[in-house]
């Protein structure tokens, strides 16, 4: 079996990512190695100083000659606007020397896979994040029909936050004119809630980590199937 390295990289009060991701590549042919950038309240000034780190993971990534890194942020892909995560990811494959995958890059592509249009958005942000969301999901001609937040500054406390968390919020946000719920922060265990809140709500069901997952995938063309929701049975087929 041909082995290929995963880099991520994440903010360090992130203890989600590798853990989901860890449990969904086990026994793949996939491994997975990570580098944290200092983090440790959601807010715009400190997601901003996190970036400035990003080049620095990278480079201890490159290290390890991994075949894909992938920037493991929601709130810190998209802070800017329209193209903050294209610029991050054209950052790290010139330091890192292979494929770059960046979350908010992921949930648009992962979106317009499942057809999607009209979002339901949970997320566990203050508002000053939610509304940068909601803005560069709407600059990238998504209509955002509802949206719920938990009010959480410290990421620590988000990474405490259970699936059974995940999938109470995303019951609020579920409209019938939404076409998929989307589960944002990457800190935010989402995995065990969504194939389960699939058949309930009978929709697509994504988040942070699903896409972020499913969009690293593409990238390195593993030989297994994971079992996270509708966007997965898309992964299964060719895509385009």
């Amino acid at each position: 079996m041909h082995m290929q390295r995963l880099g991520v990289i994440v903010p360090s009060s992130n203890t989600t990512v590798e853990t989901e991701f860890s449990n969904i590549l086990h026994g793949s042919n996939i491994t997975l190695h990570t580098a944290r950038m200092p983090l440790n309240n959601v807010t715009a000034s400190e997601l901003a100083a996190m970036e400035k780190q990003a080049t620095t993971a990278a480079r201890q990534l490159k290290d390890a000659q991994v075949d894909a890194v992938v920037y493991a942020c929601t709130s810190g892909s998209m802070l800017n606007g329209l193209g903050h995560d294209i610029a991050i990811a054209e950052k790290l494959t010139k330091t890192a020397k292979c494929p770059a995958v960046v979350t908010t890059t992921a949930v648009i592509d992962a979106l317009e896979q499942l057809q999607a249009q009209r979002i339901a958005l949970a997320t566990p942000y203050i508002a000053e994040i939610n509304k940068r969301e909601v803005d560069f999901l709407k600059a990238y001609g998504f209509g955002v029909v509802k949206t719920a937040s938990l009010n959480i500054k410290e990421n620590l406390k988000i990474g405490q936050l259970t699936p059974t968390d995940a999938a109470s919020l995303a019951r609020t946000v579920d409209v019938p004119s939404a076409d998929v719920v989307f589960i944002s922060c990457t800190n935010f265990c989402t995995f065990e809630a969504i194939p389960d809140l699939e058949e309930e709500l009978q929709k697509p069901v994504i988040s942070s980590n699903s896409a972020t997952l499913w969009a690293a995938l593409k990238v390195l063309k593993p030989d297994f199937h994971a079992c996270l929701g509708k966007l997965f049975n898309a992964y299964a087929s060719p895509l385009k």
